[in-house]
C-alpha cells in the first residue's frame, strides 16, 4: 500500500504562490485550474492523489513523483551511509523537509533549494541498481536489496538515471523606455531629457541581456516616439511576457539615486504618490483576456492571478535593489510602492526602476555618461537573470 509523504489531494495548491516556478509557469497552471473548474469535479478528481508517495510492492521498494513540469532530474548514489541523491532543480518543494520511508528506504529528506535542490533518500540498506522511469509526468524509481560490494561501484558519482528538460523558446522580457515623442519626460537643469536617458540605457540592457543568452528581449520602443502606456502594458501581456521592466528618471527637488517601485493602489509615501500620478498622465489600461469560464470562476482566477503576479514583482524589485545598491547611489527606501499604471497587468510581473534625478547635479551629470548607464544596465541585467532563475543542465539519458 503507498504511504503518502506529501500532498493535499484536493488539488487546492494550484493556484498559490509559487516563488520557485519558472516565469509563465504559474499562469499556465492558472489557465488549467479555470479549465478544471469550468469541467466540474469530475475532472478535478483525475488529478495525482500524491506528490511524493512510496509503497512496498513484491518485494521491492517503489518512490513516486510527481513531476509538475519538465524537470533536469538526475540520479545519483553516495556510500557511507548508502544514500540515493535525486537532483530536481527549479522543482516547487510540495511536502515537508523531512519524511520517514518503508522498505529499504530510511528517509527521504529535501536538500538545497532553486537550482540545486535534491531529495536524499537515505537506505535502510544498500540496493541493486535503481530502475527509474518517468511516465505521464510521474517518476517512478525501484529499488531492491543488493550487496554491499555492488553498491559501492554504483555510488562513484555517475548518473544512475537522468532527463532532460525539453528546450522550448527562451523566457521574453519586456523593457520598456519610459517618455517618447512629444513626452520627453523630466527635464534636467543642464537640458537633459529623460525619454533620452531612459532610451540609452534600455539598449544597453537589452545589448547585455542578450549577450548573455538566458532570454530575449523585446522593446517598448525603440526610438523616439510616444506609446501610450496602455499599449506599453498589452505588449508584454499579448507576447506573454516573463517579466516587465520600466525604466525611467526624475525630477524632485533635493531627491538623488536609484529607486525600484512595484504596484501599489495606496502609495507608501506622499513622494511616490506624487511620481505615480506624473507619469500616469497617458493612462489607457487595457482589459484581462480570460478563459470562458463562468463570472464566478473569472473572479477566483484573476484574484489568483494577481497574488502570482504581485509576488514575482516583489521579488524582482528586492533583486534590483539589491543589484543597484552596490553599483550606484539610491534614494532612502529604495523600494517604493505605488499607482504605476505600467505596473497594473494583472498577468505580468513588473517594476519600475528610477535610474535617478535628473534635477540633481551629480545624477544628471551621471546618467550622460554611456560608462554609469552601462553599470546601471549590468544591476539590472543581473537582476534579470536572478529572476529568471539559472537554467538547468540539459542531460543525457545514461544507463
Amino acid at each position: 500500500m503507498w504511504q503518502f509523504l506529501a500532498g493535499p489531494g484536493d488539488g487546492s495548491e494550484a493556484g498559490g504562490q509559487c516563488p520557485d516556478c519558472a516565469p509563465g509557469q504559474g499562469r499556465r497552471a492558472l489557465l488549467g485550474l479555470a479549465a478544471a473548474l469550468a469541467a466540474g469535479p469530475a475532472q478535478a478528481a483525475q488529478r495525482p492523489s500524491s506528490w511524493l508517495s512510496v509503497k512496498v510492492e513484491r518485494g521491492r521498494t517503489l518512490i513516486a513523483l510527481v513531476m509538475e513540469r519538465p524537470t533536469a532530474w538526475r540520479l545519483t548514489a553516495l556510500d557511507g551511509p548508502p544514500r540515493l541523491l535525486l537532483d530536481l532543480p527549479g522543482l516547487p518543494w510540495r511536502g515537508p523537509a523531512r519524511q520517514l520511508g518503508m522498505g529499504v528506504v530510511k528517509s527521504l529528506e529535501r536538500q538545497g533549494s532553486g537550482s540545486t535542490q535534491q531529495l536524499v533518500i537515505v537506505l535502510a540498506a544498500p540496493v541493486a541498481a535503481p530502475n527509474a522511469k518517468l511516465s505521464g509526468g510521474r517518476l517512478t524509481i525501484g529499488l531492491a536489496p543488493g550487496p554491499a560490494a555492488g553498491f559501492a561501484r554504483l555510488a562513484d558519482g555517475r548518473s544512475l538515471a537522468a532527463a532532460a528538460v525539453p528546450r522550448g523558446p527562451l523566457p521574453l522580457v519586456v523593457l520598456d523606455p519610459g517618455h517618447g515623442g512629444k513626452d520627453p519626460g523630466a527635464i534636467g537643469a543642464r537640458g537633459t531629457q529623460e525619454k533620452r536617458i531612459t532610451l540609452a540605457a534600455t539598449l544597453e540592457l537589452k545589448r547585455q541581456l542578450e549577450a548573455g543568452g538566458r532570454c530575449r528581449v523585446a522593446l517598448t520602443r525603440s526610438r523616439d516616439v510616444f506609446i501610450p502606456l496602455g499599449d506599453r502594458i498589452e505588449l508584454a501581456r499579448r507576447r506573454e511576457a516573463a517579466l516587465f521592466l520600466s525604466l525611467h528618471a526624475d525630477s524632485a527637488p533635493g531627491a538623488r539615486g536609484a529607486s525600484v517601485y512595484t504596484l501599489s493602489e495606496t502609495a507608501t509615501d506622499s513622494f511616490s504618490a506624487a511620481l505615480a500620478r506624473r507619469e500616469n498622465e497617458a493612462d489607457r489600461a487595457g482589459g484581462l483576456r480570460l478563459p470562458s469560464v463562468p463570472p464566478d470562476v473569472q473572479r477566483i482566477l484573476l484574484s489568483l492571478m494577481r497574488q502570482e503576479t504581485r509576488a514575482g514583482s516583489e521579488k524582482l524589485a528586492r533583486l534590483a535593489v539589491a543589484a543597484l545598491e552596490n553599483e550606484v547611489a539610491l534614494l532612502p527606501n529604495t523600494h517604493r510602492r505605488a499607482g504605476f499604471v505600467v505596473l497594473k497587468a494583472p498577468d505580468v510581473p513588473s517594476a519600475l526602476v528610477k535610474l535617478g534625478f535628473l534635477s540633481h547635479p551629480q545624477d544628471e551629470a551621471a546618467l550622460n555618461r554611456p560608462a554609469h548607464r552601462a553599470r546601471l544596465a549590468a544591476a539590472l541585467a543581473e537582476t534579470v537573470h536572478g529572476f529568471l532563475g539559472a537554467r538547468g543542465p540539459i542531460l543525457a539519458e545514461r544507463g
